[in-house]
Protein backbone atom coordinates (compact mmCIF):
# COMPACT_ATOMS: atom_id res chain seq x y z
CA UNK A 1 0.00 0.00 0.00
CA UNK A 2 1.11 3.29 -0.91
CA UNK A 3 0.40 7.15 0.15
CA UNK A 4 1.28 9.58 -2.05
CA UNK A 5 1.47 13.46 -0.69
CA UNK A 6 1.66 11.56 2.75
CA UNK A 7 -2.32 11.78 2.40
CA UNK A 8 -3.62 9.19 0.00
CA UNK A 9 -4.15 5.55 0.43
CA UNK A 10 -4.32 3.39 -2.18
CA UNK A 11 -5.62 0.03 -1.53
CA UNK A 12 -3.62 -2.33 -4.63
CA UNK A 13 -6.26 -5.48 -4.22
CA UNK A 14 -9.53 -2.82 -4.78
CA UNK A 15 -7.73 0.03 -6.74
CA UNK A 16 -9.76 2.14 -4.33
CA UNK A 17 -8.20 5.58 -3.90
CA UNK A 18 -9.47 7.41 -0.40
CA UNK A 19 -8.11 10.68 0.64
CA UNK A 20 -7.28 12.39 4.05
CA UNK A 21 -6.57 15.69 5.11
CA UNK A 22 -4.98 17.45 7.45
CA UNK A 23 -2.97 15.93 10.91
CA UNK A 24 -6.74 15.48 12.73
CA UNK A 25 -6.80 12.00 9.89
CA UNK A 26 -2.65 11.59 10.15
CA UNK A 27 -3.12 7.82 11.81
CA UNK A 28 -6.12 7.01 9.83
CA UNK A 29 -3.77 7.96 6.98
CA UNK A 30 -1.25 6.08 7.91
CA UNK A 31 -2.58 2.72 9.92
CA UNK A 32 -1.27 -0.50 7.99
CA UNK A 33 1.05 0.81 5.77
CA UNK A 34 3.63 -0.82 3.46
CA UNK A 35 5.21 2.15 1.72
CA UNK A 36 4.63 5.76 2.46
CA UNK A 37 5.87 8.70 0.47
CA UNK A 38 6.68 11.94 2.11
CA UNK A 39 6.95 14.60 -0.86
CA UNK A 40 5.32 17.05 1.48
CA UNK A 41 6.59 20.76 2.48
CA UNK A 42 7.31 23.72 0.65
CA UNK A 43 8.87 24.32 -2.98
CA UNK A 44 12.11 26.24 -4.01
CA UNK A 45 11.65 29.86 -5.42
CA UNK A 46 14.41 32.10 -6.73
CA UNK A 47 17.22 32.83 -5.49
CA UNK A 48 16.37 29.66 -2.54
CA UNK A 49 18.88 26.93 -1.75
CA UNK A 50 17.17 23.41 -0.64
CA UNK A 51 18.80 24.26 2.80
CA UNK A 52 16.13 27.39 3.27
CA UNK A 53 13.61 25.15 3.14
CA UNK A 54 15.21 23.68 6.21
CA UNK A 55 13.03 25.34 9.11
CA UNK A 56 9.45 24.71 7.66
CA UNK A 57 10.05 21.36 6.12
CA UNK A 58 12.08 19.64 8.80
CA UNK A 59 9.26 20.09 11.55
CA UNK A 60 6.79 18.61 8.91
CA UNK A 61 9.01 15.42 8.12
CA UNK A 62 9.42 15.37 11.99
CA UNK A 63 5.33 15.04 12.74
CA UNK A 64 5.11 12.78 9.74
CA UNK A 65 7.88 10.63 11.02
CA UNK A 66 6.51 10.53 14.45
CA UNK A 67 2.87 9.31 12.46
CA UNK A 68 5.01 6.58 10.75
CA UNK A 69 6.58 4.93 14.38
CA UNK A 70 3.05 4.64 15.29
CA UNK A 71 1.00 3.11 12.84
CA UNK A 72 2.71 1.89 10.54
CA UNK A 73 6.85 1.39 12.01
CA UNK A 74 7.56 -1.62 9.57
CA UNK A 75 6.55 0.75 5.96
CA UNK A 76 9.63 1.22 3.89
CA UNK A 77 9.57 5.42 3.89
CA UNK A 78 10.99 6.76 0.18
CA UNK A 79 11.34 10.63 1.56
CA UNK A 80 11.27 13.38 -1.03
CA UNK A 81 11.28 16.63 1.17
CA UNK A 82 13.99 18.87 0.92
CA UNK A 83 16.64 19.09 2.02
CA UNK A 84 16.98 15.40 1.51
CA UNK A 85 20.30 15.54 2.36
CA UNK A 86 18.95 16.84 6.30
CA UNK A 87 15.68 15.23 6.38
CA UNK A 88 16.66 11.71 6.17
CA UNK A 89 18.83 12.25 9.18
CA UNK A 90 15.48 13.78 10.79
CA UNK A 91 13.76 10.70 10.34
CA UNK A 92 15.99 8.68 11.37
CA UNK A 93 16.74 10.26 14.66
CA UNK A 94 12.95 9.99 15.17
CA UNK A 95 12.46 6.98 14.27
CA UNK A 96 15.64 5.83 16.93
CA UNK A 97 13.63 7.73 19.66
CA UNK A 98 11.39 5.27 19.79
CA UNK A 99 12.78 2.19 19.03
CA UNK A 100 11.80 1.74 15.42
CA UNK A 101 14.42 2.59 13.44
CA UNK A 102 15.69 0.23 10.69
CA UNK A 103 17.99 2.36 8.17
CA UNK A 104 17.09 -0.63 5.60
CA UNK A 105 13.64 0.67 5.17
CA UNK A 106 14.09 4.65 5.42
CA UNK A 107 15.47 5.83 1.74
CA UNK A 108 16.38 9.02 0.71
CA UNK A 109 14.71 9.20 -3.29
CA UNK A 110 17.42 10.84 -5.17
CA UNK A 111 15.79 9.37 -8.60
CA UNK A 112 15.33 13.00 -9.91
CA UNK A 113 18.84 13.13 -10.14
CA UNK A 114 19.48 10.01 -12.00
CA UNK A 115 16.53 10.86 -14.69
CA UNK A 116 18.21 14.19 -15.10
CA UNK A 117 21.79 12.62 -15.61
CA UNK A 118 20.21 10.01 -18.03
CA UNK A 119 18.48 12.66 -20.10
CA UNK A 120 21.57 15.05 -20.47
CA UNK A 121 23.82 12.12 -21.32
CA UNK A 122 21.60 10.96 -23.48
CA UNK A 123 21.18 14.23 -25.32
CA UNK A 124 25.27 14.75 -25.98
CA UNK A 125 25.37 11.39 -27.22
CA UNK A 126 22.28 11.41 -29.29
CA UNK A 127 20.69 7.96 -27.65
CA UNK A 128 17.07 7.45 -26.33
CA UNK A 129 17.64 8.20 -22.24
CA UNK A 130 15.82 4.82 -21.38
CA UNK A 131 18.97 3.16 -22.75
CA UNK A 132 21.10 5.19 -21.13
CA UNK A 133 22.43 4.49 -17.27
CA UNK A 134 24.44 7.06 -14.81
CA UNK A 135 25.36 6.62 -11.40
CA UNK A 136 24.59 9.28 -9.46
CA UNK A 137 25.64 8.96 -5.67
CA UNK A 138 26.78 11.44 -2.81
CA UNK A 139 23.47 13.38 -1.98
CA UNK A 140 20.53 15.82 -3.16
CA UNK A 141 21.87 18.87 -3.55
CA UNK A 142 24.17 21.47 -5.51
CA UNK A 143 27.84 19.91 -5.07
CA UNK A 144 26.96 16.41 -3.12
CA UNK A 145 24.82 15.27 -6.27
CA UNK A 146 28.15 13.40 -8.67
CA UNK A 147 27.25 11.84 -11.53
CA UNK A 148 29.58 9.41 -12.17
CA UNK A 149 29.96 9.78 -15.72
CA UNK A 150 32.78 7.42 -15.93
CA UNK A 151 30.71 4.48 -15.29
CA UNK A 152 28.26 5.83 -17.83
CA UNK A 153 26.25 2.74 -19.52
CA UNK A 154 26.70 2.11 -22.68
CA UNK A 155 30.67 2.75 -22.04
CA UNK A 156 31.21 6.06 -23.95
CA UNK A 157 34.36 8.46 -24.15
CA UNK A 158 33.18 11.78 -23.15
CA UNK A 159 35.35 15.17 -23.09
CA UNK A 160 36.68 17.48 -20.51
CA UNK A 161 34.30 20.50 -21.54
CA UNK A 162 31.13 17.55 -21.82
CA UNK A 163 32.13 16.62 -18.67
CA UNK A 164 32.04 20.19 -16.99
CA UNK A 165 28.77 20.90 -19.14
CA UNK A 166 27.01 17.87 -17.63
CA UNK A 167 28.28 17.88 -13.98
CA UNK A 168 27.44 21.34 -13.94
CA UNK A 169 23.78 20.81 -15.61
CA UNK A 170 22.92 17.63 -13.79
CA UNK A 171 24.13 19.60 -10.25
CA UNK A 172 21.67 22.40 -11.16
CA UNK A 173 19.35 21.05 -12.66
CA UNK A 174 16.67 21.88 -10.20
CA UNK A 175 18.18 25.55 -10.12
CA UNK A 176 17.37 25.92 -13.85
CA UNK A 177 13.57 24.87 -13.53
CA UNK A 178 12.89 27.48 -10.45
CA UNK A 179 14.47 30.00 -12.19
CA UNK A 180 12.45 28.86 -14.80
CA UNK A 181 9.02 29.05 -13.36
CA UNK A 182 10.54 32.52 -12.39
CA UNK A 183 8.26 31.99 -9.04
CA UNK A 184 5.67 29.71 -9.57
CA UNK A 185 7.29 26.25 -7.91
CA UNK A 186 10.21 23.96 -8.39
CA UNK A 187 10.24 20.80 -10.50
CA UNK A 188 7.10 18.97 -10.15
CA UNK A 189 5.91 16.89 -13.26
CA UNK A 190 9.75 15.71 -13.49
CA UNK A 191 9.44 14.75 -9.31
CA UNK A 192 6.53 13.14 -9.72
CA UNK A 193 7.77 10.93 -12.26
CA UNK A 194 11.17 10.39 -10.62
CA UNK A 195 9.07 9.18 -7.10
CA UNK A 196 6.71 7.03 -8.96
CA UNK A 197 9.37 5.05 -10.85
CA UNK A 198 11.41 5.14 -7.83
CA UNK A 199 8.10 3.66 -5.31
CA UNK A 200 7.52 1.38 -8.40
CA UNK A 201 11.13 -0.35 -7.97
CA UNK A 202 10.23 -0.46 -3.99
CA UNK A 203 6.95 -2.48 -5.29
CA UNK A 204 8.45 -4.55 -7.09
CA UNK A 205 11.82 -5.41 -4.37
CA UNK A 206 8.40 -5.90 -2.12
CA UNK A 207 7.13 -8.24 -4.41
CA UNK A 208 10.38 -10.44 -4.47
CA UNK A 209 11.53 -9.56 -7.90
CA UNK A 210 15.72 -9.79 -8.63
CA UNK A 211 17.65 -7.53 -9.71
CA UNK A 212 15.91 -4.10 -8.43
CA UNK A 213 18.43 -1.86 -8.17
CA UNK A 214 18.46 1.70 -8.03
CA UNK A 215 20.01 4.83 -6.58
CA UNK A 216 19.22 6.27 -3.03
CA UNK A 217 20.52 8.19 0.08
CA UNK A 218 20.67 6.26 2.81
CA UNK A 219 22.10 5.06 5.77
CA UNK A 220 25.79 4.14 4.79
CA UNK A 221 29.20 2.55 5.21
CA UNK A 222 30.38 3.49 2.07
CA UNK A 223 31.91 6.49 3.11
CA UNK A 224 32.84 7.43 6.67
CA UNK A 225 29.85 9.90 6.51
CA UNK A 226 26.41 8.26 7.99
CA UNK A 227 23.94 8.39 4.53
CA UNK A 228 25.35 8.63 1.60
CA UNK A 229 23.77 7.90 -1.80
CA UNK A 230 24.84 4.82 -3.80
CA UNK A 231 22.87 2.12 -5.89
CA UNK A 232 20.94 -0.39 -3.16
CA UNK A 233 19.88 -3.63 -4.39
CA UNK A 234 15.78 -3.47 -3.05
CA UNK A 235 14.06 -6.83 -1.78
CA UNK A 236 11.53 -7.57 0.39
CA UNK A 237 13.23 -6.20 3.82
CA UNK A 238 13.64 -2.54 2.20
CA UNK A 239 17.54 -2.12 0.81
CA UNK A 240 19.28 -5.40 1.07
CA UNK A 241 22.76 -4.64 -0.48
CA UNK A 242 24.49 -1.36 -0.71
CA UNK A 243 26.97 -1.26 -3.84
CA UNK A 244 30.31 0.22 -3.37
CA UNK A 245 31.25 2.93 -5.68
CA UNK A 246 33.45 1.54 -8.08
CA UNK A 247 36.82 2.92 -9.67
CA UNK A 248 36.54 7.13 -9.88
CA UNK A 249 38.50 8.91 -11.96
CA UNK A 250 40.84 12.02 -10.94
CA UNK A 251 37.65 14.34 -11.43
CA UNK A 252 35.25 12.61 -9.72
CA UNK A 253 37.75 11.56 -6.69
CA UNK A 254 38.02 15.63 -6.38
CA UNK A 255 34.22 15.93 -6.55
CA UNK A 256 33.43 13.28 -3.54
CA UNK A 257 35.81 14.91 -1.33
CA UNK A 258 33.41 18.60 -1.88
CA UNK A 259 30.30 16.43 -1.74
CA UNK A 260 31.39 14.93 1.26
CA UNK A 261 32.27 18.39 2.79
CA UNK A 262 28.92 19.30 2.29
CA UNK A 263 27.22 16.42 3.48
CA UNK A 264 28.45 16.20 6.52
CA UNK A 265 27.27 19.61 7.45
CA UNK A 266 23.53 18.81 6.31
CA UNK A 267 23.28 15.41 8.36
CA UNK A 268 24.68 16.75 11.58
CA UNK A 269 21.96 20.04 10.64
CA UNK A 270 19.12 17.05 10.77
CA UNK A 271 20.12 14.99 13.58
CA UNK A 272 20.74 18.95 15.73
CA UNK A 273 17.42 19.87 14.84
CA UNK A 274 15.89 16.72 16.64
CA UNK A 275 18.07 16.11 19.65
CA UNK A 276 17.67 19.73 20.14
Amino acid sequence: MVIPLAQNKFDVDSRAVRGFLGQQQLEDALTGMDIVIIPAGVPRKPGMTRDDLFNINAGIVKTLCEGIAKCCPKAIVNLISNPVNSTVPIAAEVFKKVGTYDPKRLLGVTMLDVVRANTFVAEVLGLDPREVDVPVVGGHAGVTILPLLSQVKPSCSLTPTEIDYLTDRIQNGGTEVVEAKTGAGSATLSMAYAAAKFADACLRGLRGDAGVIECAYVASTVTELPFFASKVRLGRAGIEEIYSLGPLNEYERAGLEKAKKELAGSIQKGVSFVRK
